[in-house]
């Protein structure tokens, strides 16, 4: 129990609420013509994380980018998906599966959040 599995926490928390808005801002635009349906985009993001935890990011040059603690909220067009005619193509029942599967990560993760403060009130008070 410590601050990395907060953090840890933390983040699988902040990724959850960015999946959820990214989710409701397609739901919003369901009848927009011409919108594209957008996704969290966090692969490539989780993917430079595990590596800067094993070999440490080192600019070698001035034009070399770093990582951004914004990072996390990024997104991207959901390829593979078929327009209607107006060229929109969100999906409702697609978007309230993510809506619904991004509101129980963040449930999971605020329910184990709670557990570790539980844990760490009792440590604090000797179960007092």
């Amino acid at each position: 129990m410590d601050n990395k599995m907060l953090g840890a926490l933390h983040d699988r928390m902040t990724r959850a609420v960015a999946k959820a808005e990214v989710a409701a801002s397609n739901l919003a635009n369901l009848e927009t013509p011409g919108y594209r349906t957008k996704e969290a985009a966090f692969a490539d993001v989780l993917q430079t994380h595990l590596t800067a935890a094993t070999l440490p990011l080192a600019a070698t040059h001035p034009g070399h980018l770093t990582v951004r603690e914004d990072s996390v909220g990024t997104t991207r067009q959901a390829a593979g998906l078929p327009s209607r005619l107006d060229g929109n193509n969100v999906q409702l029942d697609r978007e309230l599966l993510k809506l619904s599967g991004a509101g129980g990560e963040f449930k999971r993760a605020a329910t184990a959040y709670e557990a570790v403060a539980k844990q760490l009130r009792y440590a604090i008070t000797e179960g007092k």
